[in-house]
């Protein structure tokens, strides 16, 4: 890839024309590698320079994003935002960190200490609580995101990574930790059912676990579940209030 080619891609990533990967009209998301390749491209012809903060300096090789009030965004210091990743109108960022080809919705809140990894893509008025991890992605390039859909709801200290997929108004509690592997159990029927990597629509998740036998013994192991559904027809602030209500999760 020609320096000019990824110079015009990160830019058209810093301005929201382009992004590491949308939704089809069928629902399915696409990883956009060229874009990927662009940000790998991107870190072996920048040089090292300084970052100066008043006292503080830094070293780094990617720019800290160009805020305007033109931009419309919230940021509270020292919220970081870094140049090759997008943050849309009316969004609100506490101290948090947001990482090159990272994408934030319009009316998103990214609470206190939340980190948007690399590339993770985050919809419109979805709330990240205090302590949320994204996980970043950028190689393999053709590695999936992290993605967490409209109106999702992240529960403080959650970790969600290697390309997982929250779907819209999910519910997703206090401390969750869920990774490509990880087991997401429904557990509202009479029968159990059990998904990877993608939490569906308006679910509210806990922690849980399992037991699996090892050579050593029989132990517990880590394990996300759904215990209910949100409900579409109402507000997230209902709908959390129900939550807790109704299932006694902690969000």
């Amino acid at each position: 890839m020609q320096k000019q080619e990824v110079l015009e891609t990160l830019e058209a990533l810093d301005k929201g024309q382009l992004r590491v990967a949308e939704q089809s009209s069928t629902g399915e998301w696409i990883t956009n590698t060229h874009a990927k390749l662009a940000i790998l491209e991107y870190f072996k012809i920048q040089n090292i320079f300084s970052i100066k903060a008043g006292d503080l300096e830094f070293q780094d090789k990617i720019p800290i994003k160009k805020i305007t009030p033109e931009m419309g965004i919230r940021v509270v210091p020292p919220a970081i935002i870094r140049y090759g990743s997008f943050v849309s109108k009316g969004a609100i960022l506490m101290p948090s960190f947001v990482n090159i080809g990272a994408f934030v919705g319009a009316g998103s809140m990214v609470d206190t200490w939340a980190t948007v990894g690399s590339c993770a893509q985050v919809g419109k008025n979805v709330h990240l609580s205090g302590g949320v991890g994204l996980g970043g992605v950028l190689e393999p390039i053709q590695a999936n995101p992290v993605i967490i859909e409209d109106n999702a709801f992240i529960g403080s200290r959650a970790i969600l990574v290697e390309g997982v997929i929250v779907e819209q108004g999910a519910v997703i509690g206090a401390g969750v930790t869920i990774t490509a592997s990880t087991k997401i159990i429904d557990v509202t029927g009479s029968v159990s059912h059990t998904y990877q990597g993608r939490v569906p629509s308006y679910s509210v998740v806990i922690p849980g676990s399992y037991s699996k036998k090892f050579a050593a013994g029989e132990f517990g192991v880590n394990c996300a579940l759904i215990i209910g559904k949100r409900k579409a027809s109402t507000d997230l602030k209902t709908s959390l209030n129900e939550a807790l209500r109704d299932y006694d999760v902690s969000v």
